[in-house]
């Protein structure tokens, strides 16, 4: 009996993960403020009611959407800072290189901006997410007050530069739209050199 209650419990959070997935490329084609629920349900494949026996509302899936990818994101750059295997330089080029990477990060990136700039949506959770945005700057600005610490990273605040570094890739991840990419190479590491101490 306990083994079944476990297997349902694991079935449903499966299937809510599913459809946050789901929920974020539907939101990310449709808008912020044109997708319903039935374009989450068409996108997930299941029916309107089966969204809604895990989420209230639309605005129910937008919170919990957003939530997951911006703490999957504070976890994935929070545990390259704390890597003591890796140089500032490399930690840097990691977190640019999995990002870039990463086919879903050009929806989550629209996501975010829709999100803090659309006044549809809910003024509690646009700042939610701005304040999440800038915590999450931290462990990118511990990497390189590291790096300056170590003279491999330039000089400058480091708040300023995390930020920098964040918007570029992100600005880049906005140009890889499946189908509609930008045929510009990325080069990673000429990314990396703009953050990195000159040395003459």
């Amino acid at each position: 009996m306990a083994r079944n209650i476990e297997k349902d419990k694991q079935m449903r959070w499966e299937r809510k993960q599913h459809i946050l997935e789901c929920a974020l490329h539907a939101i990310a084609k449709k808008g912020v403020g044109s997708v319903e629920i039935k374009d989450i349900a068409r996108e997930s494949k299941i029916s309107v009611g089966s969204v809604y026996t895990y989420f209230k509302s639309k605005d129910d899936v937008l919170k919990e959407v957003v939530r997951k990818g911006q703490e999957e994101y504070r976890i994935f750059t929070k545990n390259i800072a704390e890597n003591s295997d890796m140089n500032s330089l490399d930690k840097l080029r990691e977190i640019c290189t999995i990002w870039l990477d990463l086919k879903s990060n050009w929806a989550y990136t629209i996501l975010l901006q829709s999100v803090r700039s659309n006044e549809t949506v809910h003024g509690e959770l646009r700042d939610t997410v701005t304040k999440r945005f800038t915590r999450n700057l931290e462990p990118i600005s511990a990497i390189i007050r590291e790096g300056q610490a170590n003279g491999t990273i330039k000089d400058g605040a480091p708040l300023e530069l995390a930020f920098y570094f964040v918007s570029l890739i992100q600005g880049l991840t906005l140009q890889r739209v499946p189908g509609y990419e930008i045929p510009v190479n990325i080069d990673v590491e000429g990314i990396i050199q703009l953050f990195a101490q000159k040395t003459y």
